[in-house]
């Protein structure tokens, strides 16, 4: 089924869920917040529409009654289709994100979901997702800014050395600016599904990104010298995120 709308387009959507309430309110409040969207529920009904109507991102459940989520994503990517997608697990499994995000996921929600964060969701992938094709090679985040055609680093001016792994995991928090990252998701994204070791690591690694990105010292217009804002922040439990400092002023 595709659902048509009179109004602009903000992009187009495949819902996959053998469930059809949620296919219908997906689709209804999908369409409501501006997508056009077409739906299936299975896996192989899932391919055929997808390759029919080369969607701008995929909402795709995990357990379908013929092949998984998991299974439809490999597929596709073998068949070169690199629209994002965004998973939907019954399960709060921690295998099965780095699962979903190992064979070409861009995120996932946990059911129950509120209709309202899946949409944020799908928002927020999508202004990554099309940022990534500018022709500007400068990711910026507040006066932090890395040439993707150069790998240089710098920040408030001043160049910054990083090793290839500090580059890889600074890209990747820049990437998903303003939005938290688990440890599982980072080690999926920076060291591939398969690292046999400790999860530790993660903080070691943002522990070193901090010391040179937030260890930068500049001096002001009255002539002092302090650290510049941090960028770097942990939420504990969760994970990690990189977003500009907050205006703390009146």
């Amino acid at each position: 089924m595709l659902v048509r709308m009179s109004k602009p387009i903000e992009a187009s959507i495949v819902v996959v869920d053998d469930e059809p309430s949620i296919r219908e309110l997906l689709v209804a409040s999908l369409h409501f917040a501006g997508f056009e969207v077409a739906t299936a529920a299975s896996g192989s009904e899932a391919i055929e529409v997808i390759e029919k109507t080369q969607p701008d991102l995929i909402v795709l459940d995990v357990m379908l009654p013929d092949i998984d989520g998991f299974t439809v994503t490999r597929r596709i990517r073998q068949e070169g289709i690199d629209a994002p997608v965004l998973f939907l697990t019954a399960r709060d499994d921690t295998q099965d994100k780095v699962m979903g995000l190992t064979v070409g996921g861009d995120d996932y929600v946990t059911k129950p979901f509120s209709l309202e964060e899946v949409v944020a969701r799908i928002r927020a992938i999508l202004r990554r997702t099309r940022e990534q094709i500018e022709d500007d090679p400068i990711i910026r985040v507040a006066d932090l800014e890395i040439n993707e055609d150069s790998h240089d680093v710098s920040r408030a001016g001043q160049p910054i050395d990083l090793s290839p792994t500090e580059y890889k995991l600074l890209r990747y928090l820049m990437d998903n600016e303003g939005r938290v990252l688990s440890k599982a998701q980072i080690l999926d994204h920076v060291w591939q599904y398969d690292w046999g070791g400790d999860a530790a690591i993660v903080e070691s690694y943002i522990s070193y990104l901090r010391k040179k990105v937030d260890g930068i010292m500049v001096t002001d217009e009255n002539g002092e010298t302090h650290k510049v804002a941090p960028l770097i922040e942990t939420k504990r439990g969760i994970g990690y995120m990189i977003r500009a400092p907050r205006n703390t002023g009146a």
